[in-house]
């Protein structure tokens, strides 16, 4: 679909433990996410709105097709990765988009990951049932 041989504008995002690759090509609005259309792969109207958040911020709306190359992590770590990229290829395209994304809080990596388990636990918090006899 796309060739090398275009100009576009590259970021990586990532959350929890997923990554993406995203890189912006000067378009109509088209987002391609993994080779499929972002219809075909979120399922969930809410996180199209969480990739779609950068350019609500921005005024872009429409300006750019995104292709993005995700993996790792479930659906909505992979939309969080994907806003953190789309934000960051922004600021290679126009570096006055700065102070929108950072009020916005779209350019900080979510640092938020899974707790770890514990011993003698059967989950990060979760203890074994209590019984008194």
């Amino acid at each position: 679909m796309y060739t090398s041989a275009k100009p576009y504008f590259y970021g990586t995002g990532r959350r929890k433990k997923s990554v993406a690759r995203v890189r912006l090509y000067p378009g109509s609005g088209v987002i391609t996410i993994n080779g499929r259309d972002i219809d075909d792969y979120f399922g969930l109207d809410t996180l199209k709105l969480i990739v779609n958040q950068p350019f609500g911020v921005t005024d872009t709306v429409g300006k750019f097709d995104i292709v993005a190359n995700v993996n790792g992590g479930g659906f909505s770590g992979q939309a969080g990765a994907i806003r953190h990229g789309v934000a960051r290829a922004l600021l290679t395209a126009d570096e006055a988009y700065k102070p929108l994304l950072k009020k916005a809080g779209l350019l900080t990596r979510d640092p938020r990951m899974k707790e770890r388990k514990k011993y003698g636990l059967k989950a990060a918090r979760r203890a074994p049932q209590f019984s008194k006899r």
